[in-house]
């Protein structure tokens, strides 16, 4: 059954641990029900993947993923042709000795069993599904060009096989930590949305949620100095809801109890990933902690 209010999604979603606003639970709900993609945009680590993920878990349909990066052509997101199983066919066509004519053979080849699909492909195959486009960004203007038209249409051309239509559009997350400015077009087909880094008491709720084996005073310690640091302007990667689920989750298994220096500065790996940065934070730990 499709959720019937923001409220419906938001309480599906906090089901399966994603706990969002009600501007994030509003716009998901109106791209469920006006049938439009998702366009998340912000900072690394707010949660814009894991949207995707818990919608098609909250409504149990396939979570279909294409992961975008630089170079990536619509073959890749499309599909391809197996051809070392078409190889192995046409040599089990010459080994029963076939009478078959060149133009016969050929059109084998390009059998549906022989397709490979590629995940815009399986998301309309699949239908109904979630196909989460990762990090669309990182892509370039054609691929843009091409995801523009098939979620126009909902609907792709194979040569030799005819046209694939989904029985039911699938609904789409798009996802951008804004390396670059994406084009209007792609933009005015989507609901758009601003994922920014939660709030203290908002965050500490997820960390009960997603860890449970951390403590509610540790829950909230490990967020406060999160959020000091987030506020700094000398971090290259501020660290993210993930780093801090990983860096409560790290100290829990530490034994640790109550945040001190020793424990942080043991455990640093699991929230800063650069160096610098890590010279910087144990700097502020030491700091923060001994205030």
């Amino acid at each position: 059954m499709e959720p019937s209010t923001p409220a419906d999604i938001a309480g599906r979603l906090g089901a399966t641990g994603y706990l969002c606003d009600d501007a994030l639970a509003t716009v998901t709900f109106l791209a469920l029900r006006m049938q439009r993609p998702l366009l998340l945009e912000g900072e690394p680590g707010t949660g814009k993947t894991a949207l995707a993920e818990a919608v098609a878990e909250s409504l149990d349909r396939p979570l279909v993923r294409l992961q975008c990066y630089e170079g990536i052509d619509a073959t890749q997101a499309l599909y391809d042709w197996d051809f070392p199983r078409q190889i192995l066919h046409l040599r089990a066509l010459e080994a029963a000795g076939r009478d078959s004519s060149v133009e016969e053979a050929e059109k084998s080849l390009y059998d549906a069993r022989f397709l490979l699909a590629r995940p815009v492909l399986r998301a309309l195959q699949e239908s109904p599904a979630v196909l989460l486009v990762d990090e669309v960004d990182r892509a370039d203007d054609e691929f843009e060009a091409f995801l523009l038209e098939v979620l126009s249409t909902y609907q792709v051309s194979i040569p030799e096989l005819g046209t694939v239509r989904a029985a039911t559009p699938p609904i789409v997350v798009l996802t951008s930590n804004r390396t670059r400015e994406l084009h209007d077009a792609l933009k005015r087909r989507c609901l758009y949305h601003w994922i920014d880094h939660p709030g203290l008491d908002r965050e500490v709720e997820i960390v009960r949620s997603r860890a449970p084996e951390v403590s509610a005073a540790l829950a909230r310690q490990v967020v406060g100095v999160v959020q000091d640091l987030r506020a700094r302007d000398d971090l290259q990667k501020p660290p993210g809801v993930a780093e801090t689920l990983d860096w409560a989750r790290a100290l829990t298994y530490l034994g640790t109890a109550e945040l001190d220096l020793a424990a942080a500065s043991a455990t640093l790996g699991a929230l800063v990933k650069y160096r610098e940065d890590a010279d910087r934070v144990r700097h502020a730990l030491d700091r923060m902690l001994r205030a």
